[in-house]
């Protein structure tokens, strides 16, 4: 379908090219243009903070959304242990504040987000190796968190997706938690960017290919195929025995083809994936629902198909 409307003014109005700023710089822009796009602030029944120790010790926060059906039942409610995207290097606990609630609402589950470090300053692979810990910690305090711990899923957007479709891989090899569901919103997989819609979308809708390519360089030491495929899930040997999937791309998106190509590689491997493509989208609408109505179907199919995966 056609770019949306509202976005493509939005896509218009942005300058052409880089400029050159330094990743201080960049990371301060991308806080300021995504909050103006988040729109009003959500509402949800409870928000607390918690202190987490990462596998090194280091002090995670974990912030913990609970939507209103969730904090008032009586039973152990289901969750999803969420880790921002912003290419490993960018975005923040805070700036992800307002897509968590919406993720809460239109999910019915608690939201664990996760404050994992960023690259450069701690390069792969702290970044998983933290959301791992908040893995491990809310299925450890699941009973305090009112959640049921068969029915803990793990999400993430963009590098977030990215670090969920590893935890998932950790939690296989590691003989760890027992990870209900993974949710890959147009998730960054394979860091070689050889696919069409690489180049297709490389420039032009957002994010482009060569932002993606710094991101990578950013988050990772090794280059070329000496890449782990904790670090790339799409160079995972093997894909079997991994939770089921549900992975939403972006039409307009240079990481599209990834998503979609990972989600044929889960079902090869005998794990259930569903797939869907969001027409009409670019890569951070998460972020845009004041930007544009359309963008609303992120959470409308997303807080569906979780429900759904996660209802037994």
């Amino acid at each position: 379908m056609p770019l949306d409307p509202r976005i493509a003014d939005f896509l218009a109005m942005l300058p052409a090219g880089g400029d050159g700023a330094s990743l201080d710089d960049a990371r301060r822009a991308t806080v300021q243009d995504l909050s103006a796009l988040q729109g009003p602030l959500q509402a949800v029944a409870r928000v607390e903070t918690f202190i987490v120790a990462a596998s090194d010790g280091h002090p995670l926060r974990v912030r913990a959304y609970w939507p209103e059906r969730a904090a008032h039942a009586a039973e152990p409610q289901p969750a999803i242990v969420f880790a921002h995207g912003g290419g490993w290097c960018l975005c923040s606990l805070e700036l992800y504040d307002n897509p968590c609630r919406a993720l809460a609402n239109a999910s019915q589950c608690v939201v664990l987000s996760v404050d994992y470090r960023l690259a450069p300053e701690h390069r792969f692979p702290v970044p998983l190796e933290d959301f791992y810990s908040g893995v491990v910690w809310a299925f450890s305090q699941a009973e305090r968190l009112g959640i049921d711990p068969a029915r803990i899923a793990v999400g993430g957007d963009s590098a977030g997706g990215n670090l969920a479709a590893a935890a998932c891989l950790l939690a296989r090899d590691r003989d760890g938690p027992a990870i209900a569901h993974q949710l890959l919103l147009y998730p960054a997989l394979d860091d070689r960017l050889e696919m069409d819609s690489h180049a297709a979308y490389a420039d032009g809708y957002y994010l482009t290919r060569d932002i993606m390519a710094f991101c990578w360089d950013t988050y990772l030491v090794e280059t070329g195929d000496g890449r782990p495929a904790y670090a790339a899930p799409m160079r995972a040997a093997t894909l079997e025995r991994l939770p089921p999937a549900t992975i939403l791309a972006c039409e307009y998106d240079p990481l599209r083809d990834e998503g979609e190509a990972y989600a044929r590689r889960l079902r090869a491997a005998g794990v259930p994936a569903h797939d869907e493509r969001l027409g009409g989208m670019i890569h951070g609408c998460i972020h845009m629902l004041g930007l544009s109505p359309a963008a609303e179907a992120l959470f409308t199919r997303s807080g569906m198909l979780i429900r759904a995966a996660l209802s037994a």
